[in-house]
């Protein structure tokens, strides 16, 4: 009998500090549950602040790219007034310098070593404008005279062409070299120049060989035929 007394003595021992242990573990648990509790709302206050930045970003960068998009919007509209401006000016000044008589001066002769550069790839090393010369009796004049190392450019302006002004400057090429004698061996490119030229005569000119130089669409002096031509 008392040794069984002495054994449930032993067995209520432990059993008390099973429970001691158990509600040890019971309050760490709970430690840790309410640590992982405030942690976790910690982290959800943080990404809470965090979508609300998100969200204030995107309102900026929408605010951004609706000022961008006006921004755009204008400049557009700004380059296409200015696009019109060139045009109405270019239009007037051609105007103006044809009933003045000055096409050649404002116009065409300004034009010239851009446009040679561009589509002959040649930089003119004499380039002259209303050049008269007197060879063997003969007088000619000629209104622009581009020469590079292997080309000699004859470019005659008309304020309207016609189609007898192609058998003009077919003549004046042929005897260029005549009147020129220093570009002797060099290929004569005739172009004929005005302020601006319709479809038709633009035909005309590349079936006779001849380069049609004039406004594009108002904005700068370009050969519209180059490539029938060529």
């Amino acid at each position: 009998m008392k040794e069984f007394k002495d054994e449930m003595k032993v067995f209520k021992d432990e059993m008390k500090v099973f429970k001691d242990e158990m509600k040890e573990f019971k309050e760490a648990i709970q430690r840790d549950t309410e640590n992982l509790k405030k942690e976790m709302a910690e982290f959800k206050d943080e990404m809470k602040a965090f979508k609300d930045e998100m969200k204030v970003f995107k309102d900026e960068m929408k605010e951004f790219k609706d000022e961008m998009k006006v921004f755009k919007d204008e400049m557009r509209e700004f380059k296409d007034e200015m696009k019109r401006e060139v045009k109405r000016i270019n239009k007037q000044w051609g105007e103006l310098a044809n009933k003045m008589g000055t096409i050649v001066e404002d116009i065409v002769f300004p034009a010239t070593r851009p446009v040679i550069r561009k589509y002959f790839n040649c930089e003119p090393e004499d380039l002259m404008m209303n050049v008269e010369r007197r060879r063997n009796g003969k007088r000619e004049e000629f209104d622009v005279i581009g020469a590079c190392k292997d080309k000699v450019f004859l470019i005659e302006v008309k304020s309207s062409v016609r189609p007898e002004h192609t058998e003009q400057i077919k003549r004046k090429a042929e005897s260029l070299l005549e009147f020129f004698p220093e570009y002797k061996g060099r290929k004569v490119v005739p172009i004929i120049a005005s302020l601006s030229m319709k479809e038709d005569v633009l035909r005309m000119l590349s079936r006779a060989g001849i380069y049609g130089m004039a406004y594009r669409e108002w904005e700068y002096m370009d050969i519209l035929n180059f490539d029938e031509v060529r």
